[in-house]
């Protein structure tokens, strides 16, 4: 089964991505005034951060229509997996301006610098932090209902932005009434310091999804789904393996079913299970099944009605649990 994204969806996500490129251009324009207002490294490395955002909102853009492109013959399983490039890239870039925040900060700490208009500086770093805020939780809101990786990468990149320009804010007030300078160069290393931990986590998780790493909490989703969508005749499901692509999935599974249906009536009941299963499921995608027949240690767990071979009566059936999907061979009571 193969559903794509519709237009409005599709609308939604661009509009999204170029609302965070023209916030993250004025944020950025504040931020300089603020620094080149007060001479701040603890603004400084706020308003660098800001030209990160800048960038990953204009790479989203492109990565955002790239990845609604449906499936090809060059790209089977389409193309979405290109967020996943986009969220690694932008985790890189917020760990290389990390560590050049902080050889700046340190540099500034060594030498000897003034700070000016500390007061006005503070409002705009304060100001331009709250839209981020706002920002952060649009697009995380948005990448989550349009199942776009690199919106809801960008989301968090934001709201990490508004929690290094509230240390900012935090910082400079303590300087401003303890009138220490120096720890405006200190605020400074440790944004640079949650920066390299922000970037280094978002690299992580990207590569992670590249490489179709096992996700719990989609398997435990899934468990649900399944659990829901059981039709009569479907008696156990294991070794589930899921391929994500962006919003779009393909899910491996093999499928327990009675040993003497013929093939047109496991088409039929497996095409009525997938539907199911991908109406309920939180993103689109597909299904392929590893056909497996059932055995009489099943009766017990089946209740197909009128079944010819059945040696136990139906007492209940088998509920779907994640160490079942996880399992790469059948329960060992059922072999």
């Amino acid at each position: 089964m193969t559903t794509y994204l519709s237009k409005e969806e599709e609308k939604q996500r661009n509009f999204a991505a170029i609302c965070s490129l023209v916030v993250g251009i004025a944020l950025m324009l504040l931020k300089f005034w603020a620094y080149n207002m007060t001479k701040s490294e603890a603004i400084r490395s706020d308003a660098l951060e800001s030209i990160i955002n800048i960038i990953t909102a204009a790479l989203a853009i492109f990565v955002i229509y790239y990845a609604a492109k449906p499936v090809d013959t060059d790209h089977p399983y389409g193309h979405g997996k290109v967020e996943y490039f986009s969220a690694a890239f932008e985790g890189g870039l917020i760990s290389f301006a990390a560590f050049y925040i902080i050889i700046e900060a340190i540099r500034a700490l060594l030498g000897e610098y003034e700070l000016h208009k500390l007061d006005q500086g503070l409002v705009i770093v304060f100001a331009a932090g709250l839209i981020n805020l706002l920002l952060g939780l649009f697009l995380i809101k948005r990448g989550k209902k349009n199942k776009s990786t690199a919106l809801k990468a960008s989301g968090y990149h934001v709201i990490s932005d508004f929690v290094t320009s509230a240390g900012v804010v935090t910082g400079l007030i303590i300087v401003h009434f303890t009138g220490y300078i120096w720890l405006d160069a200190v605020t400074a290393i440790l944004v640079g310091l949650y920066l390299a931990y922000t970037g280094f986590k978002l690299v992580r998780e990207s590569v992670g999804g590249l490489l179709d790493a096992e996700d719990i909490e989609l398997l435990k989703e899934l468990t649900q789904v399944f659990q829901k969508c059981m039709i009569p005749g479907i008696i156990q499901l294991h070794h589930v393996k899921i391929i994500r692509s962006g919003y779009y999935h393909h899910i491996d599974a093999h499928i327990v079913l009675p040993e003497f249906w013929d093939v047109a009536l496991v088409h039929e009941k497996v095409n009525e299970f997938e539907k199911q299963v991908i109406k309920h499921y939180n993103f689109q995608g597909e299904m392929n099944f590893h056909m497996d027949p059932c055995r009489r240690v099943y009766c017990q767990f089946c209740d197909l009605e009128n079944c010819s071979i059945r040696q136990e009566k139906f007492v209940k059936k088998m509920q779907v649990n994640i160490s079942q999907l996880r399992s790469k061979e059948e329960p060992e009571e059922f072999k």
